[in-house]
């Protein structure tokens, strides 16, 4: 039997454990960089296993386990995310969140789950690997700044010569592997407006300057950033998502604040649609005789899977199509973001996407709603998709 061979034999002996896994992390969601009791529970799981297992980037609740294989060979990365989203679950399920008001919602249970068993096997198989695996159990990929900036800036990587990842997403059941290449998930951006005007009665309107209708305008003039200011063949989003003016129906109100994000597929526009947005603000200002305060929060880069190695993860995952799963595909640029984008911005590698469509399900609740749910089975296609490109990797000389 080869190294594949037994390690399969062992993820499929770990199955149970790793769904045992996720709906304890499921049941005990906390959010980014508040993950202490997630990170205890996967530096217990740790404990006495033959590995060296090191905090590297201090008050923060990263986790790196260095597991060195008996041969030489690369240094190869596996990265899973382990915080939750403050949304209040209302999926039905018998493991749901204990703790109110946060939730599981992206799934990131399950990554942490599915790497869990796959470091265990390759913990039991270390004496017939070549090189060296890291796993990273990273905080905060929810909310900028992220936690792979800060892993990354603690040099603990520096010596990973190739870096893999992947996310579960209910767009297909766990028959479906997708993969893309170059830039395949936006960068992204946040920004806080607050208007500031001059209140009054609203029978008198010419006595004051309406925070209101200016921060309409602002909304509306947005929408020509993307669709007269930006390149048709690039992608662009520009969304607002919340429009804070609470008052009465007889007030003109004096503030307004207004929240939204900036997505893009090349990382020219990060800089750009900041300008472009800085400038319909100053317009605003200007038009309606009110002031502005633009708080803008660059957010995650865009992510580049390098294609020499995606190229090799498609001709590995070809000669397993019809084993533990049905179709690899190839899918468009996602205009979601992932800050995994700052590994693969100093570390060659890829992140792909494996489906977690519940069964019996026609139109699933995607990643960050309230009901959304993975199909389990998505656990063992994770584990043995990472883990046989680990193994070609390790050995790789090229």
């Amino acid at each position: 039997m080869n190294v594949k061979e037994l390690l399969f034999e062992k993820l499929d002996a770990k199955q149970a454990e790793m769904v045992k896994h996720r709906r304890y992390l499921h049941q005990h969601p906390e959010l980014s960089f508040q993950e202490t009791g997630t990170a205890s529970y996967i530096k217990d799981f740790y404990k006495n296993k033959d590995v060296t297992v090191t905090q590297p980037v201090q008050g923060s609740h990263a986790i790196i386990v260095e597991i060195k294989g008996k041969h030489p060979g690369q240094t190869i990365g596996l990265r899973a995310d382990f915080d939750a989203l403050p949304i209040t679950e209302e999926a039905d399920v018998p493991f749901k969140s204990l703790n109110e008001g946060v939730m599981h919602a992206c799934g990131h249970d399950a990554h942490t789950a599915y790497l869990l068993g796959l470091a265990d096997a390759f913990i039991e198989l270390k004496d017939q690997l070549s090189g060296t695996i890291k796993i990273i159990h990273q905080h905060a990929e929810e909310l900028p700044p992220g936690g792979a900036q800060q892993i990354m800036a603690s040099g603990v990587l520096n010596d990973v010569d190739e870096i893999y990842g992947i996310h579960v997403v209910p767009v297909a059941g766990p028959e479906v592997i997708g993969f893309n290449k170059e830039n395949a998930f936006a960068g992204s951006s946040t920004f806080t407006l607050t208007i500031k005007g001059l209140g009054g009665h609203a029978a008198s309107p010419h006595k004051t300057h309406d925070a209101l209708v200016a921060g309409t305008n602002f909304v509306n003039t947005l929408q020509t950033i993307v669709s007269r200011r930006i390149d048709p063949s690039e992608m662009g989003v520009i969304t607002v998502g919340a429009f804070e003016a609470p008052g009465g129906a007889n007030i003109i109100q004096d503030k307004v604040t207004i929240k939204g994000t900036a997505r893009y597929l090349n990382d020219d526009l990060e800089q750009f649609m900041y300008e472009e947005i800085e400038k319909v603000a100053q317009s605003v200002a200007v038009g309606f005789d009110v002031t502005y305060d633009l708080d803008y929060q660059f957010g995650y880069p865009v992510l580049y899977n390098h294609p020499k190695q995606t190229n090799h993860v498609v001709d590995i995952l070809s000669a397993s199509k019809g084993d533990y799963f049905e179709h690899l595909v190839e899918i468009p640029a996602v205009s979601g973001s992932e800050d995994f984008a700052y590994y693969l911005k100093e570390i060659p590698g890829t992140f792909y996407i494996v489906g977690c469509k519940p069964e019996h399900t026609e139109t699933p609740y995607m990643n960050h709603h309230p009901k959304f749910e993975v199909n389990e089975d998505a656990l063992i296609v994770a584990a043995k998709s990472l883990g046989e490109i680990a193994l070609n990797r390790l050995m790789a000389t090229e």
